[in-house]
């Protein structure tokens, strides 16, 4: 039984606190860290992009008033900064030693250069 387009998640090789580039939208040419991914909406959080306003009612202790945070950006319109340009993200499979055995490793690797990120 296959799931509905709503309930899949997005899958998706950036973690959070990667630095990404916004590539298209509003913000385009922005950058900054990945605070939030939300992979059921297919959504990022950037640290300092596409900043909101937002008015909060005050509570008992008398706070409130007009807030400023971060709105998600479509996972689409942003790309990983491997030394300062902008690169898609691969993966590579490696068999290592470990503890005695044999096993397989994944590493998240840059198109561009090759190089392993982590």
């Amino acid at each position: 039984m296959k799931k509905d387009k709503k309930e899949q998640k997005i899958k998706t090789r950036l973690k959070v606190g990667d630095k990404v580039r916004v590539i298209s939208g509003e913000c385009e040419g922005n950058e900054g860290k990945i605070l939030k991914i939300d992979r059921k909406t297919g959504r990022v959080i950037i640290e300092g992009v596409n900043m909101i306003t937002k008015h909060e009612k005050t509570n008992a202790m008398g706070q409130g008033g007009i807030i400023k945070q971060e709105g998600p950006i479509h996972i689409s319109n942003v790309m990983y900064l491997h030394n300062g340009k902008p690169t898609r993200l691969g993966v590579k499979v490696v068999e290592e030693e470990r503890n005695g055995r044999m096993k397989k490793v994944r590493y998240r690797v840059a198109k561009s250069t090759g190089e392993v990120i982590d």
